[in-house]
């Protein structure tokens, strides 16, 4: 970028005094606000930048505060002992106070791939960012940021806010837009369709047509992204508290079948409307729990995922290679996690209770006697039992079964009854070849 663009782009910049904007210090983390006057201090430019900036102006309470600056990495390690340099694709300094970290990051520039300043390298192939780490001005940093709203700087020097791509009109109006052409923006980092699913559903904002268009055309591109960051992803896009209006954000951009891809051909099939119905319910289960600030578990979110295209693959399983439900099952289980990790990482501290929730599934048909007080000291019973509750809400287990599991935690046991296993489900399932009903039991 010349001089006389970053004139151009200083000239068109929005300085907002403190009067008139409502980002306060009191409401910034005692350990921000002392990196920020540390760097400020030592004679660098320093700035709160990102959703920290973007959550106060609306008067929500940010997760996280990230800063920005133009002292290169190894100057933040200076001048903090507690600091740490991370990351080979973005170089960072995280910076510790106990378990609190400040993340701070130097100044890019924007790309160009033949330009090297000496302070650092970029690479690029087919237009994705694969490292990045060639430092600039405020000015091009604030070009290099994804969305509009996201492209707000917090000034300690003077207290201001500095806009410099027009957020503070799309924070009014409830807009995400792209800074940049979208569909360049998407090549390079394909996580952006996922992170405009996110804020979208997160800040209850519209996605800016020009920025939604090309999603569903580019969503393939998913496919190049690690699994192990796409997990990361998949964990901000549902445990945020908006799981299930998240949901909906990603069938229509045609994103979701990019992650669970297993999942999609479930939802398309004769059945999809209960299992639309399954995946909202445990979405919401999970919502609930987030914003009440109770704990939720990975292994629950990917078992309501994964369970559509498990339990229809089970009953073919059982129909057509007379399986008995537990092999079935099992069969059913290794072959979607299997597939499944071919798109997302699932670490196995999550997939192994995972498996034990599916599991105890049909485990959870067999009432009566010690075998059900046996099951109720299953370390995995609760979560099990969970969702057979939102199994039978969506209509793919008997109401009375989960009634009875529900009267059997908390009635005498003399009293307790036992379900009638010939209650049909409400929705259809295959039969068996030669005669006979199917189980009413998870295939």
């Amino acid at each position: 970028m010349t001089d006389q663009e970053l004139e151009q782009l200083r000239a068109q910049a929005r300085v907002i005094p403190r009067s008139e904007h409502q980002v306060s210090r009191k409401n910034i983390s005692d350990h921000a606000l002392k990196v920020l006057y540390r760097l400020k201090n030592a004679g660098f430019e320093a700035y709160l930048v990102g959703g920290g900036v973007r959550d106060l102006s609306l008067g929500r309470e940010p997760k996280d505060f990230d800063v920005v600056t133009d002292a290169k990495p190894e100057d933040v390690k200076a001048l903090f002992r507690n600091c740490r340099l991370i990351g080979r694709r973005f170089r960072l300094a995280h910076v510790f106070f106990g378990r609190d970290i400040v993340e701070v990051a130097t100044f890019r520039a924007l790309h160009d791939p033949d330009n090297d300043d000496g302070g650092g390298d970029v690479a690029m192939e087919d237009g994705r960012i694969l490292r990045d780490n060639v430092y600039g001005t405020v000015e091009e940093d604030a070009l290099r940021r994804d969305f509009t709203v996201n492209s707000l700087y917090y000034n300690i020097a003077d207290f201001s806010v500095v806009d410099f791509a027009n957020g503070f009109d799309d924070l009014e109006a409830g807009r995400l837009r792209l800074i940049g052409d979208p569909v360049a923006r998407y090549r390079e980092d394909p996580v952006r369709m996922l992170r405009a699913a996110r804020f979208a559903g997160k800040l209850g904002f519209t996605i800016d047509a020009a920025a939604g268009e090309p999603i569903p055309e580019m969503a393939a591109l998913l496919e190049q992204i690690p699994q192990a960051r796409l997990f990361d992803e998949i964990m901000k896009l549902f445990l945020g508290g908006v799981g299930a209006q998240t949901f909906h954000i990603l069938r229509r951009y045609e994103l979701f079948s990019h992650l669970f891809p297993q999942t999609e051909a479930a939802l398309d099939s004769d059945s999809g409307e209960v299992w639309d119905l399954f995946i909202l319910r445990a979405l919401e289960n999970t919502d609930r729990r987030v914003n009440e600030d109770k704990p939720v578990t990975p292994a629950f979110l990917f078992a309501a995922l994964l369970w559509p295209s498990v339990a229809e693959r089970a009953e073919a399983y059982a129909v057509d290679q007379g399986m008995n439900e537990s092999q079935a099952l099992q069969e059913a289980m290794g072959e979607v996690l299997a597939e499944q990790l071919q798109r997302v990482a699932i670490p196995k501290r999550f997939s192994v209770p995972m498996r034990e929730i599916m599991l105890l599934q049909p485990r959870l048909t067999r009432c009566g006697g010690k075998r059900a007080t046996r099951l109720l000291g299953h370390p995995r019973f609760r979560a099990a039992y969970d969702f057979l509750l939102i199994r039978a809400a969506a209509g793919d287990a008997p109401q009375e079964l989960a009634d009875w599991w529900t009267d059997f935690q908390t009635t005498p046991e003399q009293e307790q009854r036992t379900p009638d296993p010939a209650k049909p489900r409400k929705r259809r399932r295959r039969r068996r070849r030669g005669g006979g009903e199917t189980p009413v039991t998870p295939g």
